[in-house]
Protein backbone atom coordinates (compact mmCIF):
# COMPACT_ATOMS: atom_id res chain seq x y z
CA UNK A 1 0.00 0.00 0.00
CA UNK A 2 2.87 2.67 0.98
CA UNK A 3 4.38 1.74 -2.39
CA UNK A 4 1.10 2.85 -4.72
CA UNK A 5 0.45 5.33 -2.60
CA UNK A 6 4.48 6.47 -3.43
CA UNK A 7 3.60 6.43 -7.16
CA UNK A 8 0.49 8.42 -7.10
CA UNK A 9 2.27 10.87 -4.91
CA UNK A 10 4.81 11.35 -7.79
CA UNK A 11 1.94 11.07 -10.67
CA UNK A 12 -0.17 13.41 -9.15
CA UNK A 13 2.65 16.06 -8.77
CA UNK A 14 3.96 15.28 -12.65
CA UNK A 15 0.05 15.90 -13.87
CA UNK A 16 0.37 19.76 -12.74
CA UNK A 17 3.94 19.85 -13.94
CA UNK A 18 3.14 19.22 -17.34
CA UNK A 19 0.37 21.81 -17.28
CA UNK A 20 2.57 24.20 -15.87
CA UNK A 21 5.19 23.47 -18.91
CA UNK A 22 2.44 23.91 -20.73
CA UNK A 23 1.16 27.56 -19.42
CA UNK A 24 4.74 28.78 -19.65
CA UNK A 25 4.76 27.73 -23.41
CA UNK A 26 1.25 29.37 -23.82
CA UNK A 27 1.04 32.64 -21.90
CA UNK A 28 5.22 33.57 -22.17
CA UNK A 29 6.41 31.64 -25.48
CA UNK A 30 2.98 32.52 -27.42
CA UNK A 31 2.51 29.04 -28.56
CA UNK A 32 -0.75 28.38 -29.53
CA UNK A 33 -2.65 25.75 -26.78
CA UNK A 34 -4.30 23.20 -29.90
CA UNK A 35 -0.68 22.98 -30.31
CA UNK A 36 0.19 21.87 -26.76
CA UNK A 37 -2.89 19.72 -26.85
CA UNK A 38 -2.07 18.05 -29.80
CA UNK A 39 1.68 17.49 -29.14
CA UNK A 40 1.42 15.87 -26.03
CA UNK A 41 -1.20 13.66 -27.69
CA UNK A 42 1.54 12.94 -30.67
CA UNK A 43 4.14 12.38 -28.46
CA UNK A 44 2.73 10.21 -25.83
CA UNK A 45 1.52 8.05 -28.81
CA UNK A 46 5.12 7.93 -29.99
CA UNK A 47 6.39 6.83 -26.30
CA UNK A 48 3.43 4.13 -26.08
CA UNK A 49 4.11 2.31 -29.61
CA UNK A 50 6.94 -0.25 -28.12
CA UNK A 51 4.14 -1.43 -25.26
CA UNK A 52 0.88 -1.75 -26.71
CA UNK A 53 -1.19 -4.87 -26.59
CA UNK A 54 -2.13 -6.80 -29.29
CA UNK A 55 -6.05 -6.32 -29.10
CA UNK A 56 -5.75 -2.32 -29.15
CA UNK A 57 -6.48 -2.71 -32.85
CA UNK A 58 -10.41 -3.85 -32.38
CA UNK A 59 -10.92 -1.03 -30.42
CA UNK A 60 -10.81 1.40 -33.10
CA UNK A 61 -13.73 0.09 -34.47
CA UNK A 62 -16.24 1.10 -31.60
CA UNK A 63 -17.60 4.24 -32.09
CA UNK A 64 -17.85 5.28 -28.38
CA UNK A 65 -14.14 4.80 -28.10
CA UNK A 66 -13.80 7.99 -30.56
CA UNK A 67 -16.28 9.53 -28.65
CA UNK A 68 -14.26 9.40 -25.38
CA UNK A 69 -11.31 10.26 -27.17
CA UNK A 70 -13.32 13.30 -28.52
CA UNK A 71 -14.34 14.12 -24.83
CA UNK A 72 -10.39 13.85 -23.49
CA UNK A 73 -9.30 15.93 -26.79
CA UNK A 74 -11.90 18.88 -25.65
CA UNK A 75 -10.43 19.07 -21.95
CA UNK A 76 -6.59 19.12 -22.75
CA UNK A 77 -7.23 22.01 -25.60
CA UNK A 78 -9.58 23.93 -22.92
CA UNK A 79 -7.49 23.37 -20.26
CA UNK A 80 -4.59 24.68 -22.16
CA UNK A 81 -6.50 27.48 -23.71
CA UNK A 82 -7.45 28.09 -19.32
CA UNK A 83 -3.93 28.55 -18.60
CA UNK A 84 -2.76 30.90 -21.07
CA UNK A 85 -4.63 33.22 -18.56
CA UNK A 86 -5.28 32.23 -15.60
CA UNK A 87 -3.24 30.78 -12.47
CA UNK A 88 -2.49 26.55 -12.47
CA UNK A 89 -4.18 26.24 -8.86
CA UNK A 90 -7.63 28.49 -10.44
CA UNK A 91 -7.92 26.01 -13.42
CA UNK A 92 -7.34 23.08 -11.46
CA UNK A 93 -9.77 23.89 -8.75
CA UNK A 94 -12.58 24.97 -11.65
CA UNK A 95 -11.47 21.69 -13.54
CA UNK A 96 -12.22 19.37 -10.39
CA UNK A 97 -15.79 20.05 -11.15
CA UNK A 98 -15.32 17.04 -13.47
CA UNK A 99 -15.16 14.46 -10.93
CA UNK A 100 -18.19 15.95 -9.60
CA UNK A 101 -20.04 16.32 -12.59
CA UNK A 102 -18.96 12.18 -12.99
CA UNK A 103 -20.59 11.44 -9.99
CA UNK A 104 -24.03 12.53 -11.36
CA UNK A 105 -23.29 11.17 -14.82
CA UNK A 106 -22.75 7.75 -13.75
CA UNK A 107 -25.59 7.80 -11.34
CA UNK A 108 -28.13 8.41 -14.23
CA UNK A 109 -26.89 6.89 -16.74
CA UNK A 110 -24.27 3.71 -15.72
CA UNK A 111 -27.07 3.14 -12.64
CA UNK A 112 -23.98 3.65 -10.13
CA UNK A 113 -25.32 3.42 -6.19
CA UNK A 114 -25.44 7.23 -4.86
CA UNK A 115 -25.98 7.64 -0.79
CA UNK A 116 -27.19 11.12 0.99
CA UNK A 117 -24.11 11.10 2.67
CA UNK A 118 -21.49 10.66 -0.27
CA UNK A 119 -23.96 13.06 -2.58
CA UNK A 120 -23.88 15.95 0.55
CA UNK A 121 -19.73 16.01 0.30
CA UNK A 122 -19.80 16.04 -3.08
CA UNK A 123 -22.38 19.30 -3.28
CA UNK A 124 -20.40 20.53 -0.91
CA UNK A 125 -17.38 20.31 -3.76
CA UNK A 126 -18.92 21.80 -6.08
CA UNK A 127 -19.35 25.17 -3.67
CA UNK A 128 -16.07 24.80 -2.93
CA UNK A 129 -15.36 25.36 -6.66
CA UNK A 130 -18.13 27.96 -6.87
CA UNK A 131 -15.62 29.46 -4.27
CA UNK A 132 -12.69 30.03 -6.71
CA UNK A 133 -14.48 31.23 -9.72
CA UNK A 134 -17.17 33.07 -7.82
CA UNK A 135 -19.33 33.32 -10.99
CA UNK A 136 -21.32 36.71 -11.99
CA UNK A 137 -19.98 39.82 -14.33
CA UNK A 138 -16.37 39.62 -13.60
CA UNK A 139 -15.82 35.87 -13.74
CA UNK A 140 -12.24 35.66 -15.99
CA UNK A 141 -12.49 33.66 -19.75
CA UNK A 142 -9.57 31.70 -18.38
CA UNK A 143 -12.00 30.23 -15.53
CA UNK A 144 -14.94 29.47 -18.26
CA UNK A 145 -12.11 27.41 -20.39
CA UNK A 146 -11.50 25.37 -17.12
CA UNK A 147 -15.02 24.91 -16.74
CA UNK A 148 -15.48 23.51 -19.73
CA UNK A 149 -12.53 21.12 -19.80
CA UNK A 150 -13.90 19.99 -16.43
CA UNK A 151 -17.25 19.24 -18.33
CA UNK A 152 -15.21 17.33 -21.13
CA UNK A 153 -13.25 15.60 -18.29
CA UNK A 154 -16.36 14.56 -16.34
CA UNK A 155 -18.05 12.97 -19.45
CA UNK A 156 -14.39 11.27 -19.60
CA UNK A 157 -14.15 9.56 -16.70
CA UNK A 158 -18.06 8.62 -17.27
CA UNK A 159 -17.05 7.04 -20.35
CA UNK A 160 -14.04 5.42 -19.01
CA UNK A 161 -15.84 3.69 -16.19
CA UNK A 162 -18.49 2.62 -19.01
CA UNK A 163 -15.67 0.81 -21.28
CA UNK A 164 -13.36 -0.28 -18.65
CA UNK A 165 -13.99 -3.75 -19.31
CA UNK A 166 -13.12 -3.58 -22.97
CA UNK A 167 -9.52 -3.63 -22.54
CA UNK A 168 -6.28 -3.39 -20.67
CA UNK A 169 -5.89 0.07 -19.50
CA UNK A 170 -2.69 0.34 -21.19
CA UNK A 171 -5.12 -0.46 -24.50
CA UNK A 172 -7.23 2.04 -23.62
CA UNK A 173 -4.99 4.32 -22.80
CA UNK A 174 -3.47 4.35 -26.31
CA UNK A 175 -6.23 4.44 -27.71
CA UNK A 176 -7.54 7.32 -26.50
CA UNK A 177 -3.77 9.27 -26.96
CA UNK A 178 -4.01 8.40 -31.31
CA UNK A 179 -7.45 8.73 -31.66
CA UNK A 180 -7.31 12.46 -29.80
CA UNK A 181 -3.87 13.17 -31.96
CA UNK A 182 -5.26 12.33 -35.23
CA UNK A 183 -8.37 14.64 -34.59
CA UNK A 184 -6.22 17.65 -33.76
CA UNK A 185 -3.99 16.99 -36.54
CA UNK A 186 -5.37 20.02 -38.23
CA UNK A 187 -4.84 22.54 -35.88
CA UNK A 188 -2.03 21.33 -34.62
CA UNK A 189 0.14 21.37 -38.11
CA UNK A 190 -1.68 24.81 -38.60
CA UNK A 191 -0.18 26.31 -35.73
CA UNK A 192 3.05 24.84 -35.31
CA UNK A 193 5.65 27.54 -33.12
CA UNK A 194 9.17 28.56 -34.28
CA UNK A 195 11.10 25.46 -32.60
CA UNK A 196 13.57 27.10 -30.65
CA UNK A 197 15.10 25.26 -27.51
CA UNK A 198 12.77 26.16 -25.18
CA UNK A 199 9.77 25.36 -26.91
CA UNK A 200 11.17 21.76 -27.82
CA UNK A 201 12.09 21.45 -24.37
CA UNK A 202 8.80 22.76 -22.67
CA UNK A 203 6.56 20.44 -25.02
CA UNK A 204 8.58 16.99 -24.26
CA UNK A 205 7.95 17.91 -21.06
CA UNK A 206 4.80 19.00 -21.02
CA UNK A 207 4.04 15.68 -22.71
CA UNK A 208 6.42 13.11 -20.93
CA UNK A 209 5.02 14.66 -17.45
CA UNK A 210 1.28 13.95 -18.78
CA UNK A 211 2.12 10.76 -20.36
CA UNK A 212 3.88 9.31 -16.94
CA UNK A 213 1.47 10.82 -14.60
CA UNK A 214 -1.39 9.03 -16.29
CA UNK A 215 0.89 5.71 -16.57
CA UNK A 216 1.53 5.45 -13.14
CA UNK A 217 -1.68 6.04 -11.95
CA UNK A 218 -2.81 3.26 -13.89
CA UNK A 219 0.08 1.55 -12.38
CA UNK A 220 -0.97 2.02 -8.90
CA UNK A 221 -4.66 1.19 -9.14
CA UNK A 222 -2.84 -2.22 -10.28
CA UNK A 223 -1.42 -2.65 -6.73
CA UNK A 224 -3.93 -0.78 -3.98
CA UNK A 225 -7.48 -0.82 -4.10
CA UNK A 226 -9.66 2.26 -6.12
CA UNK A 227 -10.85 3.53 -2.70
CA UNK A 228 -7.54 3.94 -1.26
CA UNK A 229 -5.83 5.47 -4.32
CA UNK A 230 -8.51 7.60 -5.02
CA UNK A 231 -8.25 10.22 -2.81
CA UNK A 232 -4.78 10.84 -3.95
CA UNK A 233 -6.26 12.46 -6.97
CA UNK A 234 -7.21 15.56 -5.28
CA UNK A 235 -3.03 16.31 -4.24
CA UNK A 236 -3.06 17.88 -7.52
CA UNK A 237 -4.66 20.94 -6.04
CA UNK A 238 -1.96 21.23 -3.66
CA UNK A 239 0.97 20.48 -6.27
CA UNK A 240 -0.67 23.18 -8.47
CA UNK A 241 -0.56 25.38 -5.86
CA UNK A 242 3.50 25.00 -5.02
CA UNK A 243 3.92 24.74 -9.11
CA UNK A 244 2.06 28.13 -9.46
CA UNK A 245 4.11 29.74 -6.38
CA UNK A 246 7.42 28.41 -7.53
CA UNK A 247 7.54 28.98 -11.30
CA UNK A 248 4.66 31.71 -11.50
CA UNK A 249 5.17 33.62 -7.93
CA UNK A 250 1.50 33.58 -7.91
CA UNK A 251 -0.34 32.40 -4.85
CA UNK A 252 -4.41 31.93 -4.15
CA UNK A 253 -6.47 34.49 -2.25
CA UNK A 254 -7.99 34.25 0.68
CA UNK A 255 -11.34 32.93 -0.85
CA UNK A 256 -9.47 30.94 -3.13
CA UNK A 257 -7.62 28.95 -0.32
CA UNK A 258 -11.28 28.51 1.43
CA UNK A 259 -12.58 26.67 -1.65
CA UNK A 260 -9.46 24.76 -2.56
CA UNK A 261 -9.51 23.53 1.01
CA UNK A 262 -13.42 23.00 0.75
CA UNK A 263 -12.77 21.04 -2.67
CA UNK A 264 -9.81 19.20 -1.33
CA UNK A 265 -11.49 17.96 2.21
CA UNK A 266 -14.88 17.00 0.30
CA UNK A 267 -13.03 15.04 -2.43
CA UNK A 268 -11.29 12.80 0.06
CA UNK A 269 -14.36 11.88 2.82
CA UNK A 270 -16.22 11.33 -0.19
CA UNK A 271 -14.20 8.99 -1.69
CA UNK A 272 -13.87 7.06 1.78
CA UNK A 273 -17.42 6.55 2.32
CA UNK A 274 -18.97 3.35 1.06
Amino acid sequence: MQRAILIMFVAMSLIPAGDSAGKILTSELGVAPVFVAWSRFALGTLFLIPFVPPQTRDLFGNWRIWVRAAMLCGGITCIQTALQTEDVANVFAAFFVGPLLSYVLAALFLREPITILRSTFILIGFLGVVLVIRPGIGVSAGLLWALAAGTFYGIFLTMSRWLSDLAPPLALAFSQLIISAALLLPLGLLHLPDFTMPVVALTATSAICSMLGNLLMLFAYRLAPATRIAPMIYFQLLSAVALGWLLFGALPDMLTWVGLAVILGAGIISTRLR
